[in-house]
């Protein structure tokens, strides 16, 4: 039996018919290469050590290179080569979020690509278009392998940039579901996949306590913050800065605006600039304000001699972003709506019956949430809806997205980045994303221009809400 609306094939057969199309290449040591060749490296998935904030011992986190959180930094346009190489007990892949790149490299298992088995490899090859603050993470069982940390951030740099920064961090915030022992605790829960996910018990910047930065006296720092959760959404807010803003969103630069107020939902990003005041043992402090207590996320702090420059200072602000820009007038209109999603039976019957494993698959046997009515709780071999809609490349089109439920949804769109412009409940700063976060009730519009061929993904990004249902995609031909 074949849920409606769904091809099945075995996963043996998938993984018998794409061999060819998906056999993996040479692996790269890290070795950047002159004369505009690619930069290529290596990227090892694996078990790690790691102390937590406010634990007792290690727990052993899942990442990359031994290294969490792994920062790589490519530049624009220039040809990049990562081979992954699996040395996880579970089957892997990566997905480059927020990059404008080919299908067959958006590293979704069982959908652009074979899983990377234990001990397999898998060549990505790309050449990032787009400057900006990226991520890396899997795509298929999601809620284990990204809540034991298996994820990377992507820093594509812009000459353009050059000379307006004296620093540049990446702050990458993400909470842990362990105990004091530093072992894990299961990581979703029904109660929490049914409403607002599933939280963790231990929060970290960079995988341990908030940090101080310090600094000299007038410098201008980029902070980069990735929020890599598969839950929580922090509200931004800064004190004590000379001058400070959101400087881009996703990765893309933007009009800027203040910074307080800011919800930064899972897999969402935002570059702060920020001016530090020009004397000694000033103190900065970047918040998460969305409860009656402010939660710290860093403190930067001015220490040395200060920071001398001739003439007038850049604007603190990024070169414009350099995308496709829709024709709002021209553009085709779509709905997409975030609603409840039921179960069905037979997911589960045809899996029993082709001999396979639920948690094999990537799939769960729990449906809870809907994209227009559609549920798709998971990847598998073969298990594919009919997509929302069909889309035709370069053409402009804008999608109305309402959320038809009491919880919030940051909706994440593959391969494409999209202009915000216009939502129900606040006046919109207009914006480019490729997540955007919908509250309960609130209908919000994204305009975009159809990029490259392929069926693309878009699900929201609170992973419990992804794996149990709401989670789609959209063909471009």
């Amino acid at each position: 039996p074949s849920p409606r609306g769904f091809a099945m094939l075995s996963r043996r057969h998938f993984l018998q018919g794409s061999a060819a199309a998906f056999a993996a290449g040479p692996a790269f040591a890290l070795s950047p290469r002159p004369g505009g060749a690619a930069t290529s490296l290596t990227l090892t998935a694996g078990a790690m050590p790691h102390r937590l904030p406010g634990c007792s011992a290690d727990s052993l986190l899942w990442g990359y290179n031994s290294t969490w959180p792994l920062e790589l930094r490519v530049q624009r346009g220039r040809p990049f080569e990562a081979v992954l190489k699996n040395a996880l007990p579970d089957h892997t892949a990566i997905h480059w979020h927020g990059l404008r790149i080919p299908f067959e490299m958006d590293g979704v298992s069982y959908f652009t690509q074979a899983p990377v088995e234990p001990g397999q490899s898998f060549r990505y090859a790309f050449s990032p278009p787009d400057p900006g603050t990226f991520f890396f993470h899997p795509h298929c069982d999601t809620i284990t392998q990204l809540g034991r940390g298996l994820a990377g951030v992507l820093v594509v740099e812009d000459p353009r940039d050059a000379g307006l920064f004296d620093h540049d961090q990446v702050l990458v915030l993400k909470d842990w579901r362990v105990r004091r022992d530093g072992s894990f605790e299961d990581f979703t829960t029904d109660a929490g996949a049914a409403k607002a996910g599933t939280f963790g018990s231990v929060r970290s910047v960079n995988g341990a306590a908030p940090p101080e930065i310090v600094v000299r006296p007038g410098a201008r720092l980029r902070l980069r913050l990735v929020n890599i959760d598969l839950t929580r959404i922090p509200m931004l807010g800064l004190r004590g800065a000379a001058q400070a803003a959101i400087i881009a969103t996703d990765g893309n630069a933007c009009t800027p605006f203040p910074v307080d107020g800011w919800r930064l939902g899972p897999a969402m990003r935002a570059d702060l600039g920020v001016v530090m005041p020009a004397t000694e043992g000033a103190e900065v402090f970047l918040e998460d304000i969305w409860s009656t207590k402010p939660r710290l996320l860093a403190k930067l702090v001015t220490r040395g001699a200060a920071l001398r420059r001739d003439g007038a200072q850049p604007a603190l602000r990024l070169p414009e972003a350099e995308l496709p820009v829709p024709d709002l007038k021209a553009a085709t209109e779509l709905e997409m709506a975030l609603l409840a999603g039921h179960a069905d039976p037979k997911m589960e019957a045809w899996a029993k019956a082709n001999g396979v494993s639920i948690d094999e698959l990537c799939l769960t046997r729990k449906v809870f949430w809907s994209i227009n009515r559609q549920s798709w709780p998971g990847m598998g071999p073969g298990l594919k809806p009919d997509p929302l809609y069909e889309l035709k490349a370069g053409r402009s089109y804008v999608i109305e997205i309402f959320n038809g439920t009491p919880h919030l949804h940051p909706m994440h769109l593959h391969g494409h980045t999209f202009r915000v412009v216009a939502s129900t409940e606040e006046d919109v700063r207009p914006h480019w994303s490729d997540t955007v976060l919908v509250r309960p009730k609130e209908r919000v519009k994204i305009a975009f221009v159809a990029g490259l061929p392929g069926d693309w993904m878009v699900h929201c990004h609170i992973i419990e809400h992804q794996e149990t249902g709401m989670m789609g995609y959209i063909r471009v031909a």
